[in-house]
């Protein structure tokens, strides 16, 4: 499926995530949403040699949106400086099946990771070796 680039220019792409991409590598060696970008750069531009791609921010492996990249070392340095100055703010929507109609609330959760996938698993009761997680 071909990369969804919603907007970029000299110092920095943004890309629409699908659910299921990883933004970084991790142990399971999948190949990553950055891999993509950079390929991407790479044709687009045909630059030699590697591409330079910071990663600002991550969102989860399971959820979709919009991740920010930056093209050169300064662009990652300056907006590192804006997500740690709060200049730069981050939303997450949830679509949830049979939530409640109440517009605020809290969910409790039981999680547990599973290393081999490196995942983590939602459970409405505890589970052995789970760890509670409340979202209000």
């Amino acid at each position: 499926m071909p990369l969804n680039v919603l907007y970029e220019d000299n110092h920095i792409i943004v890309v629409n995530k699908r659910g299921g991409e990883i933004v970084q590598g991790d142990k399971t060696g999948d190949k990553t949403l950055g891999d993509d970008v950079k390929a991407y750069i790479k044709e687009k531009y045909k630059k030699p040699g590697d591409v330079f791609l910071g990663t600002v921010h991550r969102i989860d492996r399971p959820t979709s949106g919009i991740v920010l990249f930056a093209r050169t070392s300064k662009a990652l340095t300056r907006l590192n400086q804006m997500f740690q100055d709060k200049e730069i703010q981050k939303t997450y929507w949830a679509v949830t099946e049979k939530a409640p109609a109440e517009k605020q609330g809290t969910l409790v959760h039981f999680l547990t990771r599973n290393e081999t996938q490196n995942k983590s698993y939602a459970h409405n009761s505890e589970k052995n070796g789970s760890k509670r997680a409340e979202l209000h």
